[in-house]
């Protein structure tokens, strides 16, 4: 481990579960010490998840005990590392951090497991980094890996102007389908339009199934981060052989399906689970993303906010009020 010693960090903490702006408080923490095969990082910028407002509610199932330092992805450069890590102190990468254990990346250091870290390029701004990992390798394991999405295939993406469905329209006009997106508002329905979807869904203004259907005929591929009844009713859209990927629950419920409309289209519903790979395959993974993004195919829906507007940026995530990819800059705290 490094020398590199600090008397403490600023963060912002969950000091009680509430809403965001209840629950969060900004603090000086002692900084974080890398166990056995994880390596500290001096964050440059983290990535703002609707998981982590979840835990700010406690409402998360990894939500570690009060208080806790929340926030999942982040970009930075290693300071010290734990024993069998062989990094080079200053090296930057994208990561995941070891939110579960209360280190996350609302702060000035954060702790992450050495396998959850990934090369980020130089030409990568941190922030777009920062909002790269998880949302674009979960959309790579649910549209490639556990989709077989094809070219051409119709790509139905829920919560299209989120996060986890930003990534995944992006992801899927990459990989030459044509999706149709999901979303409410004006706002969000011109993101997506901007983003590249050929179909877009206000569902404040239109019935889903019915749109969808009058605009597809069938969708191949449904991507689903919503869950509830609401996702559910899109296996009425599904065409013949199509597939419902289960990838979150963003409504609070996983999707409540009649399994009897996957029936009668030889549809099928499958889960998408993005941690557990093997490290060789999500390496893998990550090189093609970085060479999508490196033609400018991925990325560049982020909007950064102030270390100190951090509760506000997170309450919006957490009223389904955000569009697109919010990332808050720590490389710059005002003390």
């Amino acid at each position: 481990m490094s020398d590199h010693l600090r008397c403490g960090v600023h963060a912002w903490q969950v000091q009680r579960h509430g809403p965001p702006g209840d629950a969060l408080r900004r603090v000086v923490v002692d900084e974080p010490v890398p166990g056995p095969g994880e390596l500290r990082l001096r964050v440059r910028a983290a990535g703002i998840g609707l998981p982590d407002a979840l835990m700010c509610r406690g409402a998360y199932a990894l939500s570690p005990t009060l208080p806790f330092v929340p926030g999942q992805e982040v970009c930075g450069t290693v300071d010290a590392v734990g024993s069998g890590v062989e990094l080079p102190l200053g090296t930057r990468l994208m990561a995941v951090t070891s939110f579960f254990d209360g280190h996350g990346g609302f702060a000035e250091a954060a702790i992450a497991r050495s396998d959850t870290a990934f090369r980020a390029p130089e030409a990568m701004r941190d922030e777009d980094a920062a909002a790269f990992r998880i949302g674009y390798s979960t959309a790579y394991i649910g549209l490639v890996r556990r989709g077989a999405l094809q070219p051409g295939e119709w790509l139905l993406v829920l919560g299209a102007a989120g996060g986890s469905g930003l990534a995944a329209l992006q992801l899927g006009t990459a990989l030459g389908a044509r999706v149709i997106a999901v979303v409410a508002g004006k706002a969000k329905c011109e993101l997506c339009t901007a983003s590249g979807a050929e179909v877009v869904v206000d569902r404040t203004v239109s019935s889903v199934p019915d749109a969808v259907l009058e605009a597809t005929g069938g969708v191949d591929v449904v991507y689903d981060p919503v869950g509830g009844s609401f996702a559910g009713a899109t296996a009425q859209c599904l065409a013949p052989g199509g597939r419902l990927l289960a990838v979150g629950f963003a409504s609070g419920k996983w999707v409540d399906v009649d399994v009897s409309e996957l029936v009668r289209r030889n549809a099928s519903m499958v889960g998408v689970y993005a941690a557990g790979q093997p490290r060789a395959e999500a390496a893998a993974d990550h090189e093609q993303l970085l060479a999508l993004s490196a033609e400018g195919r991925l990325g560049g829906a982020t909007r950064v906010v102030p270390f100190d507007a951090l509760p506000d940026a997170l309450g919006a995530v957490d009223r389904s009020e955000a569009a697109g990819k919010l990332v808050v800059n720590v490389g710059e705290v005002d003390t």
